[in-house]
């Protein structure tokens, strides 16, 4: 059977791997509900069968593992009252702290464009390989929305505040980036990754992740650093504060090119994302485990689903992709404290519940 005649989602047994291959190499594997309840369920079947010794995750094609989520279906159902943010976002929260206490080795093979969603399938996995093409971010306040899946618990323990940094930027980390900002384990060129598939599927069952990780380390490239890395000290010194007015006069007084440069970045953005975006960061330092975070997150979703900002940002960047969004409010002094109460209220009966016993 042809990979284009199995659907969106390809699951299959390669010896002792169990495959889940994402199947829509024409949206860069952008992922849909129907296909994260289709890793749900393979997910199922791997815990469960006693011959699988690894789970596999990779994307088809050579753009990348995943783009994301499927923001236009989302926009549509925000744009016609509809309720697809609740439904998607419910089923991918739970997925991604699943993925985070999968009792089997979890190998996320991070090609390419990972981005979003793509981050919550890999970044929670217990082997994160990426490679020279790999080029990870969460770019979500673009679109008047925030780093989710799990992402302020991945970005709020990021060294120092380049995790602050990436989320209110933007800005896409290489493969060493990634692996400094612990999205990622190892830097693996992409033509060893065959090779150490084919390896991966011939393990044992049984095996552990501390018997995996001499495979991965054994082609491994061993940098573990990159470009942002050498920024660091700046980055720690302009985002180091807990409001956005303060991150910006930080910036504005250094002065540097750098500097001027990141703050034409942060005013392309939402100021609303922005001031959301920086409040969760803070409060994921606090939490406890990925499951408060995720349940923050999906309160703080919910809300933005029914946000003006989240139709314009997906409007300007993927609709009319004109670029030119017109942000309400236009200016983070504008964003107040009653604008911010609603992203953080607790949400009643519609509250994320983490099933027992997976």
């Amino acid at each position: 059977m042809s990979e284009a005649a199995e659907g969106d989602l390809i699951v299959r047994r390669e010896g002792s791997a169990g495959i889940i291959r994402l199947n829509r190499p024409k949206a860069i594997n952008a992922m849909t509900l129907e296909m994260s309840l289709g890793i749900d369920a393979a997910l199922d079947r791997f815990e469960a069968d006693p011959d699988v010794a690894v789970v596999i995750l990779e994307g088809a094609g050579e753009r990348g593992l995943c783009a994301g989520g499927d923001i236009r279906g989302l926009y549509e159902s925000s744009r016609a009252g509809g309720d697809l943010g609740k439904r998607f976002w419910r089923q991918e929260y739970v997925m991604n702290a699943r993925i985070a206490a999968f009792p089997k080795p979890y190998v996320a093979y991070m090609d390419g464009l990972v981005m979003g969603g793509g981050v919550g399938l890999s970044a929670h996995g217990r082997h994160r390989i990426v490679t020279e093409k790999t080029k990870l971010a969460m770019p979500e306040v673009g679109l008047g929305f925030f780093p989710d899946v799990g992402g302020t618990w991945l970005l709020s323990r990021a060294p120092g505040e380049l995790g602050t940094y990436f989320a209110l930027t933007g800005q896409t980390m290489n493969g060493p980036d990634a692996i400094h900002a612990r999205f990622a384990d190892a830097v693996v060129p992409s033509e060893k990754w065959p090779a150490l598939r084919e390896v991966l599927t011939k393990i044992k069952p049984g095996t552990q992740s501390s018997d995996i990780e001499p495979l991965i380390d054994g082609v491994a490239t061993g940098e573990a650093s990159g470009p942002v890395a050498a920024l660091q000290d700046r980055i720690d010194r302009w985002f180091a504060y807990d409001s956005m007015h303060d991150i910006v006069v930080a910036l504005e007084q250094d002065g540097s090119e750098l500097a001027l440069a990141t703050l034409k970045t942060l005013r392309e953005k939402s100021p609303r994302g922005m001031v959301v975006t920086l409040k969760l960061l803070r409060l994921a330092r606090k939490a406890g485990s990925l499951q408060d975070c995720l349940v923050r997150e999906y309160r703080a979703a919910l809300e933005v689903f029914r946000s003006d900002d989240f139709r314009e940002g997906v409007r300007a960047a993927i609709i009319d992709k004109d670029r030119n969004p017109r942000w309400s409010p236009p200016d983070i002094s504008q964003v107040t404290p009653e604008m911010l109460a609603p992203y953080l209220a607790e949400i009643g009966a519609d509250e994320l519940i983490f099933p027992q016993g997976k």
